[in-house]
Formats: structure tokens, sequence, C-alpha cells
């Protein structure tokens, strides 16, 4: 038997086992996903903090952004949440992370209904975002890479910013504070992008059109994603492990569209941010 002919067989052979898998009706897998994010320091304090303390802050807020989460799936439906751990002693968020007092749940993802629902805790009060799954146009480029054992293959698309980011509020330094008509500095919020960029890598190996987050609607998993300054990793898979998970829609919380959301976090965002500046922005440093 040549060495084509041999190839060829277990090509097909391999394409034959991995579409009897996908089609059982009780299939699942297990994705898990690292996130990084990093922050833009350079004007964090509106110029009142030194160098050496920035890099303290920014050292903890990484750690804060810096997750493990699992993607449960089956051929239609996911259920995106966070690795439970336990943090160590002293990464408490402390008086600089009191803005950012918002935390994501548990996220249902279904592709043929097209509906999202994310759990989010806000100071304390729940909400249950209920909204459509964001079509993106993705451009396949044909790049290709390996992620682990598995060939991916890239795809790009530009995406309309959705979700309240408490980046989008900081003090304004000195040079580009506007002024008002007393002569007084004001705080404003940052101009955000409309549009971000994301890079996706997707493997057909797995042909689910799912993904990490609000991410889907390529032919196959995706395994790993760049936006803005996130990026999302896959770290590891399991296919049709032997303890099922059940995948269970979210149902606690005050229902909102992401847009009702989003302006409830603006609107506390500033509530706290004029509470800060009413106080003369005094406190520990």
């Amino acid at each position: 038997m040549s060495f084509n002919t041999l190839k060829t067989k277990t090509s097909f052979l391999f394409l034959l086992v991995t579409c009897t898998l996908f089609a059982q009706k009780d299939f699942q897998g297990k994705a898990y996903y690292q996130t990084k994010t990093t922050v833009d320091m350079s004007d964090f304090g509106g110029g009142r903090l030194s160098e050496e303390r920035k890099k303290q802050i920014a050292e903890r807020m990484k750690s804060a952004l810096e997750k493990t989460f699992i993607l449960t799936f089956n051929q239609s439906e996911s259920l995106y949440e966070e690795e439970a751990h336990l943090d160590a002693p002293g990464q408490g968020g402390g008086r600089h992370f009191g803005m950012m007092n918002s935390s994501g749940g548990d996220q249902y993802k279904n592709v043929k209904t097209q509906e999202i629902i994310q759990k989010q805790d806000l100071f304390g009060k729940q909400f249950l975002i209920k909204d459509s799954l964001q079509t993106l146009d993705w451009k396949l480029t044909g790049e290709t890479k390996t992620i682990g054992k598995y060939t991916c293959f890239k795809a790009i698309a530009l995406k309309k910013k959705t979700g309240f980011d408490y980046r989008d509020f900081r003090r304004k330094s000195s040079n580009d504070k506007p002024k008002d008509s007393s002569n007084t500095e004001v705080e404003t919020p940052k101009e955000a992008p409309q549009e971000i960029i994301v890079t996706a890598w997707y493997t057909p190996q797995i042909p689910v059109n799912i993904g990490p987050d609000v991410y889907w609607g390529l032919p196959g998993l995706i395994l790993e994603i760049s936006a803005d300054r996130t990026t999302i990793l896959c770290s590891k898979i399991v296919l049709n492990p032997s303890d099922k998970t059940k995948i269970k829609v979210p149902k606690k919380g005050k229902e909102v569209t992401q847009e009702e959301y989003d302006a409830i976090a603006k609107a506390k965002m500033e509530e706290m941010r004029d509470m800060y500046r009413g106080r003369g922005g005094r406190g520990r440093r």
C-alpha cells in the first residue's frame, strides 16, 4: 500500500469518526479559556499618581482581569461561566476598584434561536440581560496556525462596541481638561470607539459555530479571540466528557436588554464619580 493511499484512508477514517462523534444526540464538549486584558495607565489618576503607584495598581488590576472560563457546549447551545477560585491574600480591590463593582455571571447562548442571556451583578443588584446575538460579518482569511492539536483558521470582523466598560471613564489630565464658563475644570467620560477589530481563530475539526463570550458564527469552535485590549485563548478541550453538565438557562435577576443595562451602569458610574468628586477626590493613596 502506498503512502498516499494510506494517508487518504487515514484521513477518511478520521472524518468518519469526527462526523459520528458530533452527530450524537447527546454530544457535549468543554473548552477552557484564559482571558488577559491590558489597561492603559498613561493618564490614570489625572497625573496625580507616581509611576510606582500606577505600576502597583496595574498589577492589582491585572490579577482582577486575568480569569479562567469554561465553555460547555453542544451543537446549538453553550454556557460560558467563570471557573471558581480563591483569591490570594492581599488581592482585594481596594478603593481604586470601587468603580469596577460589576461582575458577570453565567452567559447562555443559543445559536438556533439567536438568543443570548447574561447574568450581571452591579453594586449588589442582580440583572438578567436578555438580547439577540450580535451577528458579525466575518472575513475568512485562509491564514492558519496550530493551537494545541487543532488546526485553526483566521477570521476578522468589525464589531460594534456593546456593554458598559469602566475604562470609558477616567479623570482628565491637566493638559486636556475642558473648562466651563466659570473656568472650573470638568471631569468627563473618555470617548469610546464605536467599533473594534476582532480577530478570531477557529477550528473546523470541532464543527460547531460557537465560541467564548459573545462570539460565534464561524464554521468551527473559536479557540482564540483578540478584541480591543482583551485576548481569550483556549487552553484545554474535552469532547464528550463522562461527567456531562446540564446547560441551564440563567433565570434570576431583573430582566433588561443590553442597551437598558448599559444606561443603568453608566448612570451608576456617574453617580459614584460625582460622589467621589464631591469629597474633593480625597482618600487613601
